[in-house]
């Protein structure tokens, strides 16, 4: 339930045009480029083509200078004859200067020529130049700027034809283009989710749809980081850029109440479009009929909040399930779960920063961006600083302060110091459950003592207990419970919270009957009530804090 970001400064305003086609008309104009131009417009692709009855005048149109400048990128198609074209390149020196001053995208295609030719300007380009410089020979200046460019522009990595069918390489052009264009301009969510823009350019990177191997992600965190959300942006974002998709939500909880076949014909009903679903009966016909499907086809599929390898199995399967170029994002809170199944890479996302987590609650408690005025300054820090970047916990302390006024909020957050809010709780000890005792016993000793304490010390003291910490502690730090810190390990606040709470529940009345003491009162009670019964394991004294006699 990430609340992923807005950085609005680094919103970039899309063009009018999303590409420039620049051609020799007598040489590709109802051929390669006719086609090209009706797979982009298929593709929704905005594309300015020019019209023949441009092309009277010797110089130019002033409709093709403006219409370089208001797109996004330049698709040049260097054919055989487009050197010997001074319009073609007056094109190419336009979108060169277009590029050098405004960061404008070249494209180039070498439709059956040799991008060295180009370069070096041998053969027929030599040829061209020679007719233009004797047309020319008053005005040096042009020709040597068409020059300069050609040279620019063949320098850049293109697509080329080769012996390739003309369809498939248009296919792929296009395919490269949509990418491109959805890494540009992403849909906007900056009014929903806070800091999205570095963390969706950092998972583009990874997803890297432009390419035509079968790519698996995962994206792994705590509870409440933001890992479903994040998914769900790329998933819009990108899903036009694939031939069928699907977004398998709440996998655990699914699985758990329906079943993993449920989940099987979910994956093929989305991708294939149909309301009726597909008749199977168990998971191995699942997996066998998954494969048959989509092997052929390109694909995006997110498989949401995954916890045992079951899962995995009977969605995923092998890389060769699905078609070439597909895109499969998992999210999960086991790191290993992703590592050990083979995933090409793991993305992790990280807290909200202070300024972030300022935003996102203004945005909830006040339904604005502004920043709190008055007294809600310092109330806002104190819920941030409680909140500690994570998400989830902001959006619903936001959502819950909402139209409470400064005493209410006071009240408020004095109360999360004994009473975390149930919400938050309840998320984050989902990872808790489906740990084994040994684990559990290790991350409530890291809630109640242990915190931000020297690892070799931990270690040692766990070690003494049986707890066997080396593989137990790797086991939290891959379920996202626990993270090193240089030589210390440490635990989010709210996870030590939800650890603490767990403790309490296993008596509430009486702190003598715990597994950990800490808080000052607690252990006040107990040593001065002689009320500690076998169920203590630890507590935390500091002697300051007593001028008694204890009795034990």
């Amino acid at each position: 339930m990430l609340s992923l970001p807005s950085s609005s400064s680094c919103s970039i305003s899309r063009q009018k045009y999303d590409v420039f086609l620049s051609f020799r008309g007598e040489d590709t104009r109802k051929k390669f480029t006719d086609h090209l131009y009706a797979a982009l417009k298929r593709s929704g692709i905005v594309t300015f083509r020019d019209d023949p009855r441009l092309e009277a005048g010797e110089e130019i149109a002033p409709e093709l200078l403006k219409a370089i400048k208001e797109s996004w990128c330049s698709v040049i198609v260097f054919s055989e004859t487009y050197a010997f074209s001074g319009w073609c390149l007056d094109e190419l020196a336009e979108i060169v200067a277009q590029r050098n001053k405004r960061g404008h995208k070249i494209f180039p295609i070498f439709y059956d020529v040799d991008p060295s030719s180009l370069r070096k300007q041998t053969g027929t380009v030599k040829e061209a130049f020679a007719k233009h410089e004797e047309r020319y020979k008053e005005d040096k200046d042009k020709t040597k700027r068409w020059r300069t460019a050609l040279t620019e522009v063949a320098n850049i990595k293109g697509w080329h034809l080769c012996d390739r069918h003309e369809s498939q390489f248009i296919e792929d052009i296009v395919k490269k283009l949509s990418a491109k264009l959805c890494q540009t301009y992403p849909i906007s969510f900056a009014d929903e989710l806070i800091g999205i823009d570095s963390r969706l350019e950092e998972l583009h990177s990874k997803i890297d749809i432009g390419e035509d191997d079968v790519r698996i992600i995962g994206i792994c965190g705590m509870g409440g980081i933001g890992k479903t959300t994040l998914a769900r942006v790329v998933y819009t974002q990108m899903s036009s850029n694939f031939e069928g998709k699907s977004f398998l939500a709440d996998v655990r909880e699914v699985s758990e109440k329906c079943g993993l076949v449920s989940l099987q014909k979910q994956l093929l009903s989305q991708i294939f479009l149909l309301e009726e679903g597909f008749d199977l009966f168990n998971v191995y016909e699942g997996n066998a009929f998954l494969h048959q499907r989509l092997s052929h086809k390109r694909v995006l599929v997110v498989i949401d909040d995954v916890d045992n390898v079951q899962h995995l199995k009977c969605l995923v399967g092998r890389r060769d399930r699905f078609g070439l170029g597909s895109r499969i994002i998992i999210t999960s809170r086991d790191e290993h779960l992703l590592r050990s199944y083979g995933v090409d890479d793991v993305y992790k996302p990280a807290t909200l920063n202070a300024k972030e987590s300022i935003h996102l609650l203004s945005l909830r408690a006040f339904n604005n961006n502004t920043v709190p005025k008055g007294d809600f300054i310092e109330l806002s820090k104190r819920v941030v600083c409680y909140a500690d970047g994570l998400p989830l916990a902001l959006e619903v302390l936001g959502s819950f302060l909402c139209g409470r006024d400064v005493a209410q909020w006071r009240s408020a957050i004095e109360r999360l110091k004994r009473d975390s809010h149930k919400e938050i709780i309840d998320k984050l000890q989902i990872s808790f459950d489906g740990l084994e005792e040994t684990e559990k016993n290790i991350f409530l000793d890291m809630a109640c003592f242990f915190n931000g304490e020297e690892k070799d010390f931990v270690f040692k003291v766990l070690d003494g207990c049986g707890f066997f910490p080396h593989i137990g502690m790797d086991v939290l730090i891959k379920k996202s419970l626990i993270k090193f810190d240089g030589s210390k390990l440490r635990m989010h606040g709210l996870l030590q919270e939800m650890g603490r709470k767990i403790v309490r529940q296993k008596c509430v009345d009486e702190p003598g009957k715990r597994c950990g003491l800490w808080e000052e009162n607690d252990v006040y009670h107990v040593l001065t009530k002689a009320t500690a019964t076998n169920a203590v394991e630890g507590m935390v004294i500091d002697i300051k804090w007593y001028n008694i006699d204890i009795n034990l």
